[in-house]
């Protein structure tokens, strides 16, 4: 049986040094990359705003210690849809507009948030942003994924993305915060850009163990979720 979890977050064993040297070599990569690529985020915008959409998607989400901030996203949804709405399990959801598919695909579509990167909202590596609203659903060891700065990819994003249900994606998060480090980043952007080369787990395949969508009922008793293929075991009750 698995033991019980924490009753108090854990601590980031990360040195303050550390912390504050990542958060400045964030601030600089995103400028840089923006920079560089600025023509490519001009095109990226024209194309959204051809399809007849506001270019860039805002949203409040969760930052570090719970910290309410606007993400940048650019928009691959229609404008007339549920902004806190379940989200896809395939590219052929109505909601998803022509070029917001290949947007998500190749994960372009995150671009504009190292701006929250250079505003030092977001870091490049760390547990992806959530929403407010989902904090109260955590458990106090998963609330400890708050103890850094969310960031453009983590451990989650590279240890199954949309195969994972958030259950899973809050438990690597956390161990995230538990092993955070030098080598923990570098081996996250490696595996991170070997991802988006394959383009595979873009979309979510179940929200939870109990949920195959967020806004859906708990699965009635008895009823399992699918199998699903991974390289890695499943991470601990949390």
């Amino acid at each position: 049986m698995t033991d019980a979890p924490p009753p108090v977050p854990i601590r980031c064993p990360a040195s303050r040094l550390y912390l504050c040297v990542k958060h400045a070599c964030d601030r600089v990569a995103a400028l840089v990359a923006l920079l560089l690529l600025l023509p490519l985020l001009v095109v990226l915008a024209w194309l959204v705003r051809r399809d007849g959409h506001p270019a860039l998607f805002r949203q409040t989400r969760a930052g570090q210690h719970g910290r309410p901030f606007q993400l940048y996203k650019f928009r691959t949804m229609r404008a007339d849809v549920d902004p806190f709405g379940d989200s896809p399990q395939t590219g052929d959801d109505p909601r998803i507009t022509p070029i917001g598919r290949w947007l998500r695909e190749t994960s372009l579509d995150e671009l504009p948030q190292l701006l929250n990167v250079l505003r030092g909202e977001m870091s490049l590596v760390g547990p992806r942003p959530l929403y407010l609203q989902q904090m109260a659903e955590w458990t106090p060891r998963q609330r400890a994924r708050l103890l850094v700065r969310p960031g453009l990819t983590g451990l989650a994003q590279v240890r199954g993305r949309g195969r994972l249900t958030i259950e899973e994606k809050l438990e690597w998060d956390v161990r995230y915060v538990e092993t955070v480090s030098l080598a923990t980043d570098l081996r996250i952007i490696r595996d991170t850009l070997r991802g988006l080369w394959r383009r595979s787990d873009i979309y979510e395949v179940r929200y939870s163990a109990t949920r195959i969508r967020r806004s859906a009922d708990a699965t009635p008793p008895g009823d399992e979720a699918p199998q699903r293929a991974s390289a890695d075991p499943p991470p601990p009750a949390s």
